[in-house]
C-alpha cells in the first residue's frame, strides 16, 4: 500500500493498527516513495515493574543486625 505524507499525518494511528496486523506502508512525496512504514519483528522491551511491586527475590535482615554493639566492637570504631 502507498499513502501520501499528507494522508500518513493526517491518518497515522489508523496507518499503524494496519501495519500492527502485518501490513506494509510505503510512504511518498508526490510519486516518489521515501520511507517504508513496517512492522518490528522484535519484541518491545520488558516493562517497567509497577511502584511496590517485586522485581528481585526477598531478602532476611537478621535479628543480630539490630543487636547493640558490643564494648569491644565500640572501641574499634573509636566510640
Amino acid at each position: 500500500m502507498t499513502i501520501t505524507v499528507h494522508e500518513a499525518k493526517t491518518h497515522l494511528s489508523r496507518y499503524l493498527v494496519e501495519v500492527e496486523n502485518g501490513l506494509e506502508i510505503l510512504i511518498a512525496r508526490g510519486k516518489k516513495p521515501v520511507a517504508r512504514l513496517v512492522p518490528l519483528t522484535e519484541k518491545s522491551v520488558a516493562k517497567r515493574p509497577n511502584v511496590g511491586e517485586m522485581i528481585d527475590k526477598p531478602f532476611h535482615i537478621p535479628d543480630t543486625a539490630f543487636a547493640p554493639l558490643s564494648d569491644k566492637e565500640l572501641a574499634e570504631l573509636g566510640l
